[in-house]
């Protein structure tokens, strides 16, 4: 399973919503600048989260859009039906659904709906608020120290090379 750019897009510009301030009204102008996802694109995604629930919108002097609930009650599951609708991981686990020539001898439909549970699941347990924190797994530290390590090595590896010749 992959997210589309569209849903991608749309956790970058929430998570970002989020690290402002849930209630602080954001334009689509400001969440295009922060996150790099361009300014048509974080317009169109905007209306969308605002139709789904997800973002309220507010008129005039101070005006934008704010997150409709806390960040912590926002999941990840909930960005990606928005945009893309439920999460499904096979056709033969939507509603309604017959169109598999499979399904009269599958053994495993009775099974797809458990694992539609579980990733559905997994994706409700992330939240914005988790979202919006600095990465447990990469420290500042660690990037200035990666970052510095590369810039001695690509230095090193020049000077071998210019001794060389």
């Amino acid at each position: 399973m992959r997210l589309s750019s569209l849903t991608d897009y749309a956790i970058v510009m929430l998570s970002a919503a989020a690290r402002i301030g849930g209630n602080v009204p954001v334009s689509a102008t400001t969440l295009s600048e922060q996150t790099g996802v361009p300014l048509p694109t974080a317009q169109k995604l905007m209306g969308r989260l605002a139709v789904a629930g997800l973002l309220v919108s507010a008129r005039g002097t101070g005006g934008g859009f704010r997150l409709a609930r806390k960040p912590g009650d926002i999941s990840i599951a909930d960005i990606i039906e928005a945009v893309e609708g439920p999460i499904a991981m096979t056709a033969c686990v939507e509603e309604g659904r017959h169109d598999c020539g499979l399904e009269t001898a599958c053994r495993v439909k009775p099974h797809w709906g458990a694992v539609n549970m579980a990733v559905k699941g997994a994706l409700g347990s992330v939240t914005l608020a988790s979202l919006s924190m600095p990465s447990p797994f990469v420290s500042s530290e660690v990037e200035t120290r990666s970052v510095n390590t590369s810039l001695d090595f690509a230095r090193d590896e020049r000077n071998v090379l210019e001794s060389r010749s």
